[in-house]
């Protein structure tokens, strides 16, 4: 069984106001101010100083049983929005490997379910691992990105995009956390970058709706439902979707760890596991309760992941 032995992250140090941000990313003065009182978005954070490998590499020594164990990984896998990242003549996620001394594992970058790739990063490397058959090796999947390409900076009217990061160290089984759930649906009618306005205002229609659907398959698949669910790590897209979603499947939004909306705003893959990170250091996830990760891609993917902590 798929398990997370350790989840860290990594956050920049500089606060950037969304209201700064505004007129470089064109935002209307009325747009700031929704963003703040009904978005519940009111910064980000950004890292001018570090490139996307040394994002990935933040994160990943942010593991404390990373150390003295990288003989041990066979596998690294970054869970990916962008499917370009850079220069062509840069491989950030192998200069990252040979960085953390991972020279013998097998680097892989997913990105096809763009910002619910994070999550199938995870299940693919408990697979892998799984047809292995090595109970000692890990996989390690890294989530964050550069917000720094045209049109990878915001969802207009949605999110703002930070530069937040995460790391975490899965196993075949026996680690600190089992999967109990997985659901990935994808819905290729939405898989323009720049939609109609006829369509784009039907993904809004049937965004919850189509969420909630992959949230439910997965808690069916861990043989629960969602009165058994004690906390929710969402994507941090945005405070206003997430009352959704609670209205429509009777969740106190108070299980939903929405905490890092307001400070660190979209942080592409790496949103559900920063939250996982700081849940634990709060105290908010404690021995046996069970927790969903969601995830949406726009193209567009809706997925859910069930752990028992």
């Amino acid at each position: 069984m798929t398990a997370l032995t350790e989840v860290a992250r990594w956050i920049p140090e500089l606060p950037v106001e969304i209201a700064e941000l505004a007129p470089e990313l064109g935002i209307p003065p009325q747009d700031v101010r929704i963003f703040r009182r009904y978005l519940d978005l009111h910064r980000v954070r950004l890292a001018p100083d570090k490139d996307l490998r040394g994002l990935m590499v933040a994160a990943a020594r942010s593991l404390s049983g990373l150390r003295g164990n990288e003989h041990r990984v066979r596998y690294v896998l970054a869970g990916r929005t962008l499917a370009m990242a850079g220069p062509a003549v840069d491989n950030a996620l192998h200069e990252a490997c040979a960085e953390l001394g991972l020279t013998g594992a097998v680097a892989m970058t997913v990105h096809q379910q763009a910002c619910a790739s994070g999550l199938l990063a995870v299940d693919l490397a408990g697979r892998l691992l799984a047809a292995d058959g090595d109970p000692d090796a890990f996989a390690l999947v890294l989530t964050g990105e550069k917000a720094n390409i045209p049109g990878s900076r915001m969802i207009a009217g949605t999110t703002v995009m930070g530069e937040a990061a995460a790391a975490c160290l899965v196993r075949a089984g026996g680690g600190r956390d089992e999967l109990l759930g997985y659901a990935a649906h994808t819905y290729g009618e939405y898989h323009q970058v720049v939609p109609s306005e006829e369509r784009a205002e039907r993904f809004g229609e049937s965004y919850v709706p189509m969420l909630v659907a992959a949230m439910t398959d997965a808690v069916e698949r861990a043989g629960l439902d969602f009165a058994d669910l004690d906390l929710v790590l969402p994507h941090n897209v945005n405070r206003y979707s997430w009352t959704r979603v609670c209205r429509t499947i009777g969740l106190p939004i108070d299980r939903v760890f929405l905490d890092n909306v307001p400070e660190l705003g979209h942080a592409f893959c790496a949103d559900s596991f920063v939250n996982h990170a700081d849940a634990v250091r709060l105290g908010r996830l404690a021995p046996g309760d069970h927790y969903l990760m969601a995830g949406v891609g726009l193209g567009a993917t809706f997925a859910a992941m069930v752990f028992r902590h």
